[in-house]
Parts: C-alpha cells; structure tokens; sequence
C-alpha cells in the first residue's frame, strides 16, 4: 500500500443529517419529528416526568438552607510560614501567592500548625487557638 491508496474505511464518513433544510431534503418542514405533540415542542422543562409527581417533589426535604450564610476560605497557621518575618499578610496577598484560590465571603484563619514566622496577620476571623498563636510568635492579629 502507498500512500496515494490510502482512504478512509467504507461507510465510516457519512454527513450529519441537516434538519428542517427545505422539502427535498427529506427533512425539512417539521425536521423529522412528525406532526404536533410533545416531541414535536422545541423543549419540555427539566425534571418532567409526563404528570407523573417529579423525583425531586417525591422526595422527602430535611434540614433547613441558611440564605445568610457565609463561607470563608480556610488559611492554617502552618501555611503562613511561607512567609518572610515582618510581612503583612492581606486577603489580597494571599490569593496573589495562592494560599488560597479566592476570597469567598472572608479568610478565616485556624490554629493548625505552628507559627515560627513575626507577621501581621489581616483577616476576616480567627479562631482562639490561631490568635493566640500569632501573638505568641511575637506577631498580630486584625480583623478586618
């Protein structure tokens, strides 16, 4: 074989079918899906089931959604110690460094690990153990 021979297979390239492209087509005025009814519509809303009671209405709903909650991105002790001593360490420093991925509604700052590092920490929160924690290290910690 050369490679002026070379073709695809049999039947392995075959044209999408073009929809509603005018009668000599052999689909076009109602594109193949035959005449009026629920196939024929353009869309059925999601989760519908024929009449029958949709999944998400049978199922039974627990618990309670807090429409004011907020969620913080998580910073440990131990992560800040990348960097340099005397360093102020800002919401806007840590996504640059990609200590965190983004903001969110705040940074929260958990005592995970330890401080070795001075620094002047600026956050949202911080829990006890953390606070605790930077001050010991010689460093502060301000809420935002």
């Amino acid at each position: 074989m050369k490679l002026h021979e070379l073709k695809p297979a049999e039947g392995s390239r075959q044209l999408r079918n073009r929809v509603g492209r005018g009668t000599s087509s052999g689909n076009g005025k109602t594109a193949g899906r035959g005449q009026k009814g629920q196939k024929a519509r353009s869309k059925v809303r999601v989760g519908f089931e024929g009449g029958q009671m949709p999944l998400f209405r049978r199922m039974p709903k627990r618990g309670f959604k807090n429409v004011n909650r907020k969620d913080y991105a998580i910073v440990n002790l131990e992560t800040l110690n990348k960097f340099e001593d005397g360093t102020e360490v800002t919401p806007a420093l840590l996504v640059e460094t990609r200590v965190v991925k983004d903001e969110k509604d705040g940074i929260k700052v958990l005592g995970n690990g330890e401080l070795t590092k001075k620094l002047t920490v600026k956050a949202s929160k911080f829990s006890a153990s953390a606070k605790a924690a930077i001050e010991a290290a010689g460093g502060t910690a301000e809420v935002m």
